[in-house]
């Protein structure tokens, strides 16, 4: 008795478990035929202009039938949306012996602890819209040790070291970056194809004499600040970190946020000072990972960026009657060059997007609305210095809101005093660079000699050739050219047409600000004041693209949560929508549900062209959908008003009416009904 009891029980369990895994399976199992036929249109219809759900065989169809959203709710299907999320691989190799083995647990574990937020942020979101994007991210760690790496690096670095000779401005021996990084670029081109991106940890051993990299060429003087550091992020998808290098420090140099401090209190110095415990250095390390997650790999988007085929840089010169001769440390075609050279390396651009420059001259002694511009943006500050006493000295700046506010006014004015055409396609940039005849200096918002809005650029510079920053490096102040503009203006064409945030600026969701950190602002970036280089790693560039993928799955995902607001508003899709409408709404949003995740897995892989081909073609998707449910809204608007009228409440009208009558008698005859019994005598 028992043992057929038992067998029973099994049976049934066993029959349970069946159908749980094919109720599972069927409801995640992919619809065959459907990414070979998504496969084919990409080929044929690149652009995605054409609905391809007309191409759709029946078969495919009534596959895309049988996975009904009619039997969820709007909630969950709004939840589905809101899960969605890109992996992105990071391939973390340490190159040295001092790593421990269990390298890649304990990391993880730090990790999965430092993950408070991952959506996709915006640092200057548009009006009315929240800082945080609808899509996620989500961190996928590769670790793996590479000692045979670190004998080539170690003999390259000692190489060099003998080579060099010691400054006397610094302590540190300036070894070129270029050494180590074409070892390291060699090994990392026998990764490919990689769908990730690379760190390299490196602990090449104690040194003879202390160092740092240097990024360009020449020594540090009394007018040139060469800032060394210890990183470096190349224009292939690696970076690399010389744990043994340095300790370096940059950053504002008396006060503000960011500052890389000098000493072993930071990541970056971890195998400085006293001897660690493996825990404590894996802690460093995982949070040098976290930080180049953040900031390399996800980094907060500048602006949202629209999809737009044609892209117009107008560089606007106003200058003064000595300004349009002097073109050193301004000339137009080095700051083409520079988005020109990564367009031609398949950076910045989608295969079907255009990059144009156009230039323009204003004479400022001719330009009313310049001067006007000018003047009414000019403000003034006052500053202590020390010298034989305190004195305050009373200096001039730029207020960059107020000058663009004007800009902004007289746009057609100044397109008409210009000579400038007016673009019918496409976004245009114009970048507005006054080179003034003054002989003080004169920067935007007192520190900034460019400084980026959403619909343009504004830059400035005098006659003036320099002036001592707020920041140091290495113990020495930085000194800003102010005559340079180049740099600047590509930081700053970055940011506004392509939404690229500075790699030292990070939106915080937990303190709900902009957080500045100038960890990796050295090396190859275009921003910040501590690198020299105009030149984009593969931040920038991926950056580039991603931005305007994100920005269209935003607009996707919101929208769709939209309708789905809209038929829950109505009373639920089967109310709102005929039979033959829910058959297509259901076809249609499996299909669009399915190019998403389709989009998702290409950016994870950062395949960003076939990303664009899917959000593209479910744009049709999700406009049929809207489409529906517009038209069925307003049918069941239109047979609301062609109801009868209710028929006429006679019966409760009558016995209301003799209720009254009732009351009244009885008021009219109260005297008689309810008179005093006196006692008579």
């Amino acid at each position: 008795m028992a043992t057929s009891t038992t067998t029973i029980l099994s049976a049934t369990f066993f029959l349970y478990l069946l159908i749980t895994i094919t109720s599972c399976s069927s409801s995640s199992a992919p619809i065959y035929g459907l990414d070979s036929f998504l496969s084919h249109q990409s080929r044929v219809d690149p652009q995605a202009t054409n609905d391809s759900f007309l191409s759709l065989s029946s078969t495919l169809k009534k596959s895309l039938s049988h996975s009904t959203p009619l039997s969820h709710n709007a909630h969950s299907l709004i939840s589905s949306l809101l899960s969605l999320s890109v992996s992105l691989s990071l391939h973390v190799r340490f190159v040295g012996n001092s790593f421990p083995s269990d390298s890649s647990s304990l990391l993880d574990h730090y990790l999965s602890a430092s993950q408070p937020s991952n959506h996709f942020h915006v640092i200057t979101p548009f009006e009315f819209l929240s800082h945080h994007l609808a899509l996620k991210h989500s961190l996928h760690l590769d670790v793996s040790h590479s000692p045979s790496l670190a004998s080539r690096l170690s003999h390259a670095l000692q190489s060099e070291i003998a080579k060099a000779t010691s400054s006397l401005r610094s302590s540190l021996l300036s070894v070129p970056f270029s050494s180590i990084d074409e070892i390291i670029r060699e090994d990392f081109e026998k990764e490919k194809p990689v769908h990730g991106v690379y760190l390299y940890f490196l602990d090449l051993g104690r040194q003879s004499k202390s160092y740092a990299y240097s990024y360009g060429t020449g020594e540090s003087s009394p007018a040139f600040t060469r800032c060394s550091g210890s990183i470096w992020t190349g224009k292939e998808r690696y970076i690399w970190i010389d744990l043994g290098a340095g300790p370096v420090d940059y950053g504002p140099a008396l006060s503000g946020d960011g500052l890389l401090p000098r000493g072993e209190f930071h990541p970056l110095a971890a195998l400085h000072g006293g001897p660690k415990s493996q825990k404590a250095l894996l802690a460093d390390l995982a949070s040098l990972v976290w930080s180049a997650y953040q900031v390399l790999l996800v980094p907060s988007l500048r602006i949202p960026v629209p999809f737009e085929n044609s892209l117009i840089v107008q560089f606007i010169h106003v200058h003064g009657s000595e300004g349009g001769k002097d073109s050193s440390g301004l000339d137009w075609k080095a700051v083409e060059r520079t988005f020109r050279d990564e367009v031609g390396e398949g950076g910045l651009l989608f295969s079907d997007q255009s990059l144009s420059f156009k230039t323009y001259k204003v004479n400022y002694a001719e330009c009313a609305i310049c001067s006007f511009a000018i003047s009414k943006s000019t403000n003034s500050y006052t500053s202590r210095f020390l010298f034989d006493n305190y004195t305050l000295i009373v200096s001039e700046y730029l207020d960059s809101k107020r000058l663009h506010q004007i800009l902004s006014d007289s746009a057609e004015e100044f397109r008409r005093v210009a000579g400038f055409p007016e673009e019918d396609f496409g976004r245009v940039l114009p970048v507005y660079v006054f080179d003034l005849d003054y002989n003080s200096l004169l920067l935007l918002d007192r520190y900034h000699q460019s400084v980026a809005f959403k619909d343009m650029v504004i830059a400035v510079r005098t006659k003036s050739t320099q002036t001592v920053s707020d920041y140091s490096c290495n113990g020495r102040h930085v000194f800003m050219h102010t005559r340079e503009l180049e740099r600047p203006l590509v930081g700053s064409i970055l940011q506004s047409m392509w939404g690229v945030s500075p790699t030292h600026l990070l939106w915080s969701h937990r303190h709900n600000t902009t957080l500045v950190d100038y960890t990796w602002s050295v090396g190859q970036t275009p921003f910040g004041p501590f690198s020299e280089i105009s030149s984009l790693s593969f931040v920038q560039k991926d950056a580039a693209r991603r931005n305007v993928l994100l920005t269209s799955l935003n607009y996707s995902i919101s929208s769709a949560i939209d309708v789905l607001g809209s038929i829950s508003a109505h009373g639920g899709e089967r109310k709102l929508l005929k039979h033959n409408q829910q058959a297509e709404f259901v076809q249609r949003w499996n299909l669009f549900k399915y190019k998403l995740d389709k989009a998702i897995s290409a950016l994870s892989r950062l395949d960003f062209e076939m990303a664009l081909y899917y959000l593209r073609t479910s744009d049709h998707d999700l406009y049929a959908i809207h489409s529906l449910v517009y038209h069925a809204s307003q049918a069941l608007e239109a047979s609301l008003v062609c109801f009868k009228d209710p028929p006429f409440p006679w019966r409760s009208v009558s016995i209301s009416a003799i209720g009254f009558f009732v009351l009244f008698y009885v008021y009219a005859k109260r005297d008689k009904l309810f008179r005093n019994k006196r006692k008579q005598f």
